[in-house]
């Protein structure tokens, strides 16, 4: 499968940034271009689906969404991206962009680290019109490959709050303690996890003792932080495996566990499936 970073490198939207903006009638790739990149590819941006009317179903990281009007999906970057084999429902607006994008914005976005695991959002009447019109005026700049980048991040900033707004609507804002801590912990493990740091190390980094940890992440993610990290590990496991990335015992040590035949029994403990087993799924036969 062929890298998707491309799509914005080489086939962006403006001469500055990559960034590209899809809808109905804007921003399509030629179709032997588009056939390069196939339905399926794990993606090294941010992207967002945006569905105005009519509905669609998308895979993340082999699972599927359906999509419907005044809903938005958020895919992060590294997750795996299946597009559906049929066309779009009538009226969408699709949107990537990358790390230096987001780096060039005046504030963080909490929704981005996902603390909830929720890929989908729901837009209420009034929300979603607001984001309707931030996705028509990024459809309007970026027609013009010279739109000075200033331009395009006051929108893209302007969008990305509505979004954060939206993730925390229903529960409780980022600015709680408690949230706050928990995504700090999901960042953390992002960013340590083949390194298998214990849990004591985690709480001392994060300052929290380890009885505040558990209960801050087993209110937020339903498990404990061992098996927070375990059900991400695999996670991380089934993406390679999914691109046949490496063997068995390569994927082991690539996360960091010395003993393959243990991350096979960890593996099979997690999902139900021996690692052969799931491969084979996988291929269909």
């Amino acid at each position: 499968m062929q890298n998707s970073e491309s799509l914005l490198t080489l086939n962006g939207q403006n001469n500055k940034l990559a960034i590209r903006i899809i809808s109905p009638t804007f921003g399509h790739l030629p179709p032997e271009i588009a056939r390069k990149y196939g339905l399926t590819h794990r993606k090294p941006y941010y992207f967002f689906l945006f569905m105005l009317e009519g509905h669609t179903r998308h895979g993340v990281d082999l699972q599927q969404f359906d999509i419907q009007a005044n809903e938005l999906l958020f895919i992060l970057p590294h997750q795996i991206h299946r597009l559906p084999d049929t066309k779009e429902g009538t009226n969408y607006v699709k949107l990537g962009f990358d790390e230096t994008c987001l780096s060039l914005l005046p504030k963080q976005y909490s929704f981005l680290i996902n603390p909830f695991n929720n890929q989908k959002i729901q837009f209420t009447a009034s929300a979603a019109v607001r984001l309707k019109s931030i996705f028509d005026i990024l459809l309007n700049v970026l027609s013009a490959v010279d739109t000075e980048p200033e331009l395009i991040l006051a929108h893209l900033n302007s969008l990305l709050t509505e979004i954060n707004m939206a993730y925390f609507a229903t529960d409780k804002s980022p600015a709680d303690h408690k949230l706050s801590s928990y995504i700090r912990f999901k960042l953390f493990v992002e960013d340590n996890l083949t390194d298998h740091i214990t849990i004591q190390e985690i709480a001392q980094k994060l300052a929290l003792n380890t009885n505040s940890l558990y209960a801050i992440v087993k209110h937020y993610s339903g498990l404990s932080p061992k098996e927070f990290i375990t059900n991400r590990l695999i996670l991380e496991a089934k993406r390679r495996l999914y691109y046949a990335e490496s063997s068995i015992k390569e994927l082991a040590y690539d996360l960091g566990f010395n003993d393959p035949d243990y991350f096979s029994r960890l593996f099979k403990k997690v999902t139900g499936q021996t690692i052969a087993t799931f491969v084979q799924d996988l291929s269909g036969n």
